[in-house]
């Protein structure tokens, strides 16, 4: 089974510049998931991250590594809509070679346990075929907050207060 951008973008509340992976190749339900993350220079932790020699932070390389494990807990959830899979530990991180733009990373998770509510997965990052990165994740799934809403007596505030300072309108 694979997924496009659009079905990730379903499990997954991340939009640019925070959604790291582009594509997922192989996905088998709670054992292991196969995504791509395609790095280009248009990525804008290049402007500082370093100006003349672009390397992709460690750290996000993680991060599309936990991204991808989120799509494989999420998979899970009959209501994933309501819920977040949220990053909560890493162990063993190990950066093997660096990642640059043109490069395509290739990203391998696959589930160490897996319980309702609480997922540690293996992650590896290889470019080339050749291993970049490699950590243990975990993650823990957790309702999603509820959508911002603007409450209606300061919203009825603010208008009283808009039209109490705007100049008085003479009728005829």
């Amino acid at each position: 089974m694979t997924f496009t951008i659009q079905e990730i973008m379903d499990f997954l509340p991340h939009r640019y510049p925070f959604l790291l992976i582009d594509r997922v190749l192989e996905f088998e339900p709670r054992k292991r998931i196969v995504a791509i993350k395609n790095v280009t220079m248009n990525e804008p932790f290049f402007q500082g991250h370093f100006p003349g020699a672009p390397l992709m932070p460690g750290v996000l390389i993680v991060e599309a590594m936990a991204q991808a494990g989120a799509v494989l807990m999420l998979s899970e959830m009959e209501d994933r809509h309501s819920k977040l899979a949220v990053f909560t530990g890493i162990d063993g991180a190990k950066f093997r070679r660096s990642v640059t733009p043109g490069d395509q990373i290739r990203i391998e998770v696959d589930v160490v346990s897996f319980r309702p509510r609480f997922g540690k997965m293996a992650g590896k990052a290889y470019v080339d075929g050749k291993l970049a990165c490699e950590a243990t994740l975990t993650c823990m799934i957790v309702p999603r907050a509820p959508e911002a809403k603007i409450d209606s007596k300061q919203e009825s505030k603010t208008e009283a207060g808009a039209s109490e300072a705007a100049p008085p309108t003479e009728t005829a």
